[in-house]
């Protein structure tokens, strides 16, 4: 049965209209967004078909546009919806770091950092440049790659945090498909960090290691 002949208030726009949008599901959210369906399928059987096969929310929308043109009903018109919802949402949440104290909102943080990084199939390495209020300056990528190729150095950081006059710096890098559980030379790293830009006034206040599910703190876990 299609969307348009169930009872209107069990319909996905109707249902958000009436009760808002977090009481839709994410296959009803997801729905909307595809407005369609396919021969014999609602939007709301083929979003639950998509999150199937997907795992997830995040690993859908993420998807590449080869992996989404695989499935029926599916193609460069859901891949740039799609990403233009990823994106929105990136933006909103670096313009409320950029709006409010960085420090004071751990948990904005690791969603914009799982925003940015919880997707990317390679190891991606980001540095949040802070200015003295701890608001966001600026993220800047400081290195992508495989675990073999991302290479940082601690110099280059401190270069960067000199020459935009950031007061503070917090790091994150992800661990594509793996564990976000922080490895030794990831620790090693930290510290080293740490202890260079001391040398220069400028506080590292925090490092997470991202998975698509998770945002581990290096300062919740005492690793600083």
């Amino acid at each position: 049965m299609s969307i348009k002949h169930w009872p209107e208030g069990e319909r996905p726009r109707e249902k958000l209209l009436e009760r808002g949008a977090a009481a839709l599901s994410d296959a009803e959210l997801l729905a909307i967004l595809l407005r369609v369906g396919t021969r014999g399928m609602s939007a709301v059987d083929l979003a639950r078909d998509l999150l199937r096969e997907f795992g997830s929310l995040g690993r859908l929308l993420s998807a590449p546009v080869q992996e989404l043109s695989k499935h029926k009903g599916m193609g460069p018109a859901s891949y740039t919806q799609f990403a233009v919802v990823r994106e929105v949402g990136r933006r909103v949440l670096g313009e409320e770091l950029q709006q409010a104290p960085v420090f004071g909102s751990p948990q904005a943080v690791a969603d914009y950092l799982r925003l940015q990084l919880g997707q990317e199939q390679v190891e991606v390495t980001l540095a949040l440049l802070l200015n003295r209020q701890n608001q966001l300056i600026s993220p800047v990528e400081l290195a992508r790659g495989t675990v073999a190729e991302n290479t940082v150095y601690v110099r280059e950081v401190v270069k960067l945090a000199l020459e935009n006059h950031a007061s503070s710096i917090i790091i994150a890098h992800n661990h594509p498909g793996g564990s976000a559980e922080p490895s030794d030379e990831d620790i090693a790293f930290t510290r080293r960090l740490k202890a260079a830009l001391d040398l220069v006034d400028v506080a590292l206040l925090d490092h997470f290691v991202v998975t698509a599910t998770q945002a581990v703190s290096f300062a919740e876990r005492g690793l600083l």
